[in-house]
């Protein structure tokens, strides 16, 4: 049986054991491996539907969403993709920082609701990256013309132009040069916002064939805008008409201009 002199020994060790427990707690957790923070996340939207199946649709989607996981891997964003329009709700869009339409067309949505919830995510200080064909979306709303700052109408025939960077301090062009030619499909589009800040721009009178597309092109502006970007009902929005060709996402110049562009609508590249 222990003695008096070895229970209050006990008792003092106990003591001074809880007296120690906190600092004992704060020096392990000082060497616990710090919690990573989430990864901010985009979506990248691709869907071609028009009621008659006769919409067309680029070759160059699957390239697209490549390169822009493979951004997303290099500069720490995770991203989604898909063509289904029943992910436009309120809740599952609050996960993203951006939605990227990539190469989309035609109908981009199925119902009213989800082009709510869409303007819901712009409303509430979304980010917005539209690439190529993403101008052909919703032809029949305007509000998805003025938010992504035009409507496609036209282009000619596949050619070379020469390409001029309007605005170098925007961060999507940074790193390109001050003028490069590139082959491509040239679009005019129409119902321009006169809010949007052109980035990319063309000299529309140097194309050629367009005596074949039944347009008057004297009815657009030149220099032609090819990239822009404005905010536009709380969100950031970032457009380029150029990417009809799958080989051009991994060309630099295009990747680039995307990459810094997703970066910027997201926040990440003020």
């Amino acid at each position: 049986m222990p003695t008096s002199q070895e229970l209050a020994n006990a008792s003092l060790h106990l003591t001074l054991s809880a007296s120690l427990l906190p600092s004992l707690v704060l020096a392990m957790v000082a060497f616990l491996p710090p919690i990573a923070a989430a990864q901010p996340r985009i979506l990248v939207y691709t869907r071609n539907y028009t009621a008659d199946g006769k919409g067309y649709v680029h070759d160059n989607i699957a390239s697209s969403v490549a390169a822009i996981r493979k951004m997303g891997a290099e500069k720490g964003f995770a991203v989604d993709a898909s063509d289904d329009p029943a992910v436009f709700t309120d809740a599952n869009l609050k996960q993203y920082a951006a939605l990227v339409f990539s190469n989309s067309n035609n109908e981009a949505f199925s119902s009213d609701a989800q082009r709510s919830a869409f303007k819901h995510f712009i409303e509430s200080c979304g980010g917005f990256v539209g690439i190529h064909s993403a101008s052909g979306s919703e032809r029949d709303w305007p509000w998805f013309w003025s938010m992504l700052g035009g409507r496609f109408v036209v282009h000619p025939k596949m050619q070379t132009f020469t390409v001029e960077v309007a605005d170098p301090l925007f961060p999507a062009v940074k790193g390109v040069p001050a003028h490069f030619d590139w082959t491509d499909e040239c679009y005019f589009i129409d119902h321009l916002n006169p809010d949007i800040h052109p980035v990319l721009v063309t000299d529309r009178t140097k194309l050629t064939s367009l005596d074949l597309i039944k347009l008057d092109t004297s009815a657009f502006p030149n220099p032609l805008p090819l990239a822009w970007y404005h905010n536009f009902d709380g969100g950031r929005e970032f457009y380029l008409a150029l990417g009809h060709n799958k080989e051009d996402y991994a060309n630099p110049i295009l990747y680039g201009i995307i990459e810094n562009g997703i970066l910027w609508a997201m926040g990440a590249g003020r």
